[in-house]
């Protein structure tokens, strides 16, 4: 009898533990998962409504371009972590100034929430102005000092793709030698604190310089031949992955291997212009949801088997007063309403629409004008010049038409599915042992 019990309440115990451990690692799982919060609109929900849907959701990350009080208070005692950005505009005076650095701090990190990172800048060194390359590492390192002792924030900048030279095939990322001033002792910021690289890959404006229907099922994670890279045999079944791998073959060739990355933003347009290839609601939600898909699959890119990226999709809201053609306007998760333009599996206890990246695509509208180079073979993975969604400005978007690995394991899927099955094999014997 007493061996019985035993027997159950060992069973019962680790039944618990194991119960509780994939609880966490699915509810852990989320976390890589953010959105972009702009604000160049004039119709934005209320602040406490819009902290109202983002806790409904799994999104356990916002990028805020510029500091936001009324959000941050509405957001305390959630769950959600802030990536602060600080303008563009604010960088000079950061600068010039451990004063001002202490005293932006002071005013704008807020205490109520986690601050994950703050970004100093947005796609600065392809701003346009010369002037504020050579200001970055100083806001940076004085905006570092000015942290509260113990802070374990991380200050960066976020990048355009535009900062890369090469990214055909992956394996040949470089960045331009002519930023190396400015962004070599800014990589050497970030490996000597710990701080990521942060990018902004769209696979959209890839596909807008190339619209064959092979290049719209490479980029929206839909089955196609997939594109081998010559020079390291990898094959990419995706654009994301091999624009990510890409950034990671230039960090690597720097020799900033330790240098984590993160996707401050990328997104499709579910509207645009006549002539703007691709841009429908189909396609917007293939993307996104077949993203969120890979993102949660955890496996990783070709070069990174199993390591999971921090992703911020762009944006949570349309911003109505954007310039420039009319996908600019449309790159929103959730109306001002609250209501999704479409579904891609954010709310909470939900999985994606498509676990396996199979989500339907729209193919080029028929009344889209012709692309150069349409129907011919791609040169390789890049790009062409376009606004950057997240900027107001004119900048050359280098988007590397890369892929997912079709094959690839994954560490932590491979310890999942171990889980799962000790999970089953616990339960059994915990009722073998009720049973007797």
């Amino acid at each position: 009898m007493e061996g019985r019990r035993w027997q159950m309440d060992a069973a019962a115990m680790i039944f618990g533990l194991l119960h509780g451990a994939f609880l966490f690692q699915f509810a852990t799982s989320q976390s890589f998962i953010g959105v972009n919060y702009g604000t160049l609109a004039d119709n934005l929900s209320p602040a406490a409504s819009t902290a109202s849907l983002l806790t409904s959701t799994s999104i356990g990350k916002l990028r805020l371009y510029e500091p936001q009080q009324d959000l941050v208070a509405a957001l305390a005692g959630s769950n959600i972590s802030i990536l602060l950005g600080v303008p563009n505009s604010d960088v000079p005076s950061l600068a010039a100034s451990p004063a001002a650095a202490a005293s932006w701090a002071a005013a704008n990190i807020p205490t109520m929430v986690s601050v994950s990172a703050i970004s100093v800048g947005n796609e600065l060194l392809n701003s346009g102005d010369p002037t504020l390359g050579p200001q970055l590492l100083p806001a940076m390192q004085n905006l570092l000092a000015a942290l509260p002792a113990g802070s374990t924030t991380k200050i960066s900048t976020v990048h355009s793709m535009a900062v890369l030279a090469a990214s055909d095939p992956p394996s040949s990322g470089a960045f331009h030698m002519d930023l190396a001033g400015s962004l070599d002792p800014v990589l050497d910021f970030l490996r000597q604190n710990g701080s990521p690289f942060m990018i902004n890959p769209y696979p959209y404006f890839a596909y807008a310089s190339d619209t064959r229907d092979e290049t719209l099922a490479f980029c929206l994670f839909q089955p196609n031949p997939g594109r081998v890279d010559a020079g390291s045999g990898l094959n990419y079944m995706n654009m994301f992955d091999a624009q990510l791998d890409a950034v990671r073959a230039a960090l690597d060739g720097k020799g900033y291997a330790g240098v984590d990355i993160v996707i401050a933003e990328t997104g499709w347009p579910y509207r645009g212009d006549a002539d703007e290839a691709g841009a429908t609601p189909d396609n917007a939600r293939a993307y996104n949801g077949n993203l969120v898909a890979h993102l949660r699959s955890q496996v990783g890119t070709p070069r990174t088997p199993g390591r999971s990226v921090d992703t911020y999709l762009f944006a949570l809201y349309d911003e109505d007063l954007k310039p420039g053609p009319v996908s600019e306007r449309s790159f929103g998760l959730y109306q001002a309403d609250l209501t999704a333009n479409y579904d891609i599996g954010l709310a909470k206890g939900s999985a994606s629409p498509s676990t396996s990246g199979q989500i339907g695509v729209t193919a080029t509208p028929a009344q889209a004008a012709p692309q150069a180079g349409r129907g011919a073979t791609p040169a390789g993975y890049c790009v062409p010049t376009s606004t950057v969604p997240g900027n107001t400005q004119q900048v050359q978007q280098q988007s590397s038409s890369c892929y997912v690995p079709g094959t690839a394991a994954s560490p932590k899927g491979d310890a999942g599915v171990l889980l799962l099955v000790l999970f089953g094999a616990l339960l059994g014997l915990a009722m073998v042992a009720e049973s007797r």
